[in-house]
């Protein structure tokens, strides 16, 4: 399913069905070949190249979280002519690509966002220390049913840098450079927090975080973004916002009161849908329909009156993961079917 410089992933099907994914040295990979060029010891370079994925193992072990991919087990077996190859066993992502998750849900974006933070939040206080990853980008993360969660370890650094002055504390990134304080012990204060926290600013929140979202919300995820662009927050209180945008937006108290005279009147149809009557809304979870999460009927209602084209809506039985109903929004009701798991909201004449 992918290579790099060091590895190959693939994956595999258990005789029970599930997926898992297996880990390896790419044979002829970058590294391997590069190293085998240069010395002609294919077995010691087969071990350089180990010491990567070992590494990766001992970590993925030492960090278990939620948003770290799950090592199931590993493996040693011969392989052409090296003894002692190393395979290792964990679950199986997607790969992160922006492009598409643009075109999700804001919902689906602010839960890797929310991952995100978690995980920064896990590496800043692991049972090893402060954790960060050098090798920092999209490809280094993949998605396991909608959650965000790190697979490349590899590249990752426990020990905080050392200084003898804030001169040697410069977080140097591609647009700025950031200096840090040097501590009486001689460490950079929190340089590994604070690159892993920029790195998600620029290659996650500033792409996912804001970009159509329910109005309310904005201006606290605005707050978000700028805070982390600046580095003028640690991951505590990121997570703890991004804890918060999340209580609002799962209780509904994100909602502005609307004036129910401005409102018009929809009759109830239990038991039924519109199968067709259909048209498109952005950003829908179907990409042919209006299909958004809704926190109530009263959001329902209005979002209907919100779109000129929407003259139904149908509520189904389905949630998101944080417990909002889907809801088809129709441009007319001309053609009402049976359906036992859903009802329909027809908006009344007059």
């Amino acid at each position: 399913v992918g290579s790099g410089y060091t590895k190959a992933v693939y994956r595999v099907r258990l005789p029970g069905g599930a997926a898992v994914a297996l880990k390896a040295v790419d044979f002829s990979g970058h590294d391997l070949g590069s190293c085998v060029r240069e010395f002609g010891a294919r077995r010691g370079c087969y071990r350089l190249a180990a010491h990567k994925l070992l590494k990766e193992m001992v970590l993925l072990e030492r960090l278990r979280h939620p948003n770290v991919l799950q090592l199931y087990g590993y493996c040693y077996q011969d392989s052409e002519d090296i003894p002692d190859t190393l395979t290792t066993i964990t679950e199986l992502g997607a790969p992160v690509e922006m492009i598409q998750l643009l075109q999700t849900s804001w919902e689906d974006r602010f839960r890797i966002c929310l991952s995100l933070g978690r995980l920064l939040h896990h590496l800043a206080h692991s049972p090893l220390g402060s954790v960060t990853l050098l090798d920092f980008r999209p490809r280094q993360f993949v998605l396991v049913d909608g959650e965000l969660k790190v697979t490349d370890l590899d590249d990752a650094r426990v020990e905080e840098t050392p200084c003898a002055s804030s001169a040697d504390c410069i977080l140097e990134f591609p647009a700025r450079n950031f200096t840090l304080p040097c501590s009486s012990q001689g460490w950079c204060e929190g340089m590994n927090e604070k690159r892993n926290l920029y790195n998600a600013y620029r290659f996650f929140f500033t792409y996912l975080l804001p970009h159509s979202a329910p109005p309310p919300l904005r201006p606290l995820l605005d707050s978000i973004v700028n805070a982390t662009g600046e580095l003028s927050w640690g991951v505590d209180e990121t997570l703890a916002q991004l804890e918060r945008v999340l209580h609002l937006f799962r209780s509904g108290q994100y909602l502005q009161n609307s004036t129910a005279d401005s409102r018009a009147e929809y009759q109830r149809l239990p038991d039924s849908t519109i199968p067709q009557e259909d048209y498109r809304c952005w950003p829908s979870y179907h990409h042919g329909s209006c299909l958004l999460s809704v926190f109530n009927l009263a959001e329902a209602v209005d979002v209907c009156e919100s779109h000129a084209q929407c003259q139904a809506f149908v509520v189904t039985n389905q949630t998101t993961w944080t417990g909002r109903q889907l809801v088809f929004f129709k441009t007319g009701w001309n053609h009402v079917v049976p359906d036992p798991n859903k009802t329909t909201y027809v908006r009344a004449s007059g």
